[in-house]
């Protein structure tokens, strides 16, 4: 891993998403190591093995196989060792329900999974130049949901 690099892990299971998720961070000017899981059981064994770095972000999927991200996201916010892992949940969904549930559950920002690559760029860009300590601690539910204009 490259020094002063984002850690960024994504938990996703769909291998198209995860490819253009990869794509988008290869093209923004932000030294990035990106990594990868494909469901919320191997997510949760790779943050609870201690030899493993915590990522900087979580982007985090809601519909996975074997653990859901809902699942995820309250057994990490429940840990002492995973509670303070930034969480942007990435989702196709834009239920009124998940987003409430997600945002009481604790994760920083909510990102309805986008169908254009340069769209994809944009929010991740602003997602890992956010500073998360004072973004969350005016947060409420306005600013939960990142809408670009």
């Amino acid at each position: 891993m490259q020094k002063n690099a984002l850690y960024i892990l994504l938990a996703d299971d769909d291998e198209d998403d995860r490819l253009f998720f990869k794509d988008a961070f290869e093209e923004i000017k932000i030294q990035t190591n990106v990594d990868f899981v494909h469901d919320g059981m191997q997510l949760m064994d790779h943050l609870n093995n201690a030899d493993n770095k915590l990522p900087d972000i979580l982007f985090l999927d809601l519909n996975m196989p074997k653990k859901t991200g809902k699942e995820c996201l309250i057994e990490i916010k429940k840990s002492d060792r995973l509670k303070d892992i930034i969480i942007a949940i990435y989702s196709t969904s834009s239920s009124e329900e998940d987003i409430e549930d997600t945002f009481i559950q604790g994760a920083n920002i909510y990102i309805k999974k986008p169908s254009d690559f340069n769209t994809l760029k944009k929010i991740i860009n602003e997602v890992v130049t956010v500073n998360w300590h004072y973004h969350t601690s005016g947060l409420n539910r306005d600013n939960f949901l990142l809408r670009l204009k």
